[in-house]
């Protein structure tokens, strides 16, 4: 099947017993044994198994190309199951030196607490991934494009060092989504998504997934997703599913809007860089299109980043990303505050725009009148 096929039909046959060709919500938590010890269809207890998650689960491996897909309550939460599933107290992982604030703020306050050592790196440097290798690196932590700077890092090469470390190289897919990125494809072992974003698409669920293609290690993924407890619950996963049926035609749109936008920015006197993965060789390699995410730095400063997020009107100020509507933030002040005094800290005359799939004429007056 085709991806535009595959959004709507993965994972995801009509119920067997009514025809419904949508997967029912089961709002369940236990189900009937046919005695003692045994399960019905699998299902026993809904932090193991439920349909509705299944067929997710089914929807997200089929996206990805993969064999195993995991949903779990956020992003985080997979993050988070993912490492300490491959990773003990005294391992080692190498991350973006701009990766997202709460995938930092998860390694340097919570899981190096635990015993777990991190190394930030330039992951456009190969050399400089390849010196950050130890005997202990279990994990190559990669973000393509990067949250929020728009970097983008070479996942075959990445998935190349991962391989000669013996490693697991691990890509956060966040951004592309699998409509304009599929890592696994490329090489990676582990892809990692904010359902909560594209996939979702509406502002209206948190979530989170893991997909893999390596039988043993879903395997394992899956039994920690079960003693861990993180996992998605049926309407969430629902609402996820209902967004993915239309993934496909919304990253054009994000992307066709995001263009119009770029261009605009470029050529603005108020802008002094746009962020955006268009002109990157490695991009246009491994990307269909560049996403709906823009990131651009101002003369002025700070206090002119954020007095240009206080004056949009249809760019909403807030956080998250990748809903049909657009919104507008400060990095430094909201979602990667956590980062500051850090070597990942962002500029403070950075903002970041999720463009979202509103007529682009409107946009783009919202940015001009913005930008004064």
């Amino acid at each position: 099947m085709q991806f535009d096929t595959k959004v709507i039909h993965g994972g995801q046959e009509p119920d067997p017993r009514t025809g419904a060709v949508v997967p029912p919500i089961y709002q369940v938590s236990t189900y009937k044994q046919d005695g003692v010890g045994g399960t019905r269809a699998g299902y026993e207890y809904s932090r193991s198994a439920n349909p509705t998650r299944d067929a997710l689960e089914a929807n997200l491996a089929s996206l990805e190309g993969g064999n195993r897909g995991l949903a779990f309550a956020s992003g985080l939460a997979a993050e988070d199951t993912l490492l300490r599933t491959v990773c003990k107290p005294g391992d080692h992982v190498v991350i973006p030196g701009d990766a997202y604030g709460g995938t930092y703020r998860l390694f340097a306050r919570v899981l190096e607490r635990w015993g777990l050592d991190y190394t930030p790196v330039d992951q456009h440097d190969l050399d400089e991934v390849r010196r950050a290798v130890r005997d202990t690196t279990r994990v190559i932590w990669c973000e393509t494009p990067t949250n929020p700077l728009l970097n983008v890092a070479d996942i075959t090469a990445l998935a190349s060092i991962s391989r000669d470390a013996g490693a697991h190289l691990a890509v956060d897919n966040t951004f592309a989504s699998p409509a304009l990125q599929r890592p696994l494809e490329l090489g990676a072992d582990i892809v990692v998504h904010s359902t909560t974003k594209y996939l979702g698409g509406h502002s209206d669920v948190v979530g989170g997934a893991l997909v893999t293609n390596d039988i043993e290690l879903g395997g394992q993924l899956a039994y920690h997703q079960n003693a861990m407890g993180s996992v998605a619950g049926p309407f969430d996963a629902w609402l996820v599913l209902r967004g993915i049926k239309t993934l496909g035609i919304r990253m054009q749109r994000h992307c066709d809007n995001a263009e119009r936008v770029v261009a605009m920015l470029r050529e603005h006197d108020a802008v002094t860089e746009v962020r955006y993965p268009d002109t990157d060789e490695v991009a246009r390699k491994q990307m269909s299109r560049f996403g709906g995410m823009v990131s651009f730095r101002v003369r002025g400063g700070e206090q002119y980043a954020l007095d240009i997020c206080a004056r949009t009107r249809i760019f909403t100020l807030a956080e998250s990303l990748g809903g049909v509507e657009s919104l507008i933030e400060h990095p430094g002040r909201m979602t990667h505050a956590s980062a500051a005094g850090s070597p990942l800290e962002v500029p403070g005359d950075l903002v970041r725009l999720s463009v979202g799939i509103e007529d682009p004429e409107d946009l783009l007056a919202d940015l001009r009148s913005a930008l004064g």
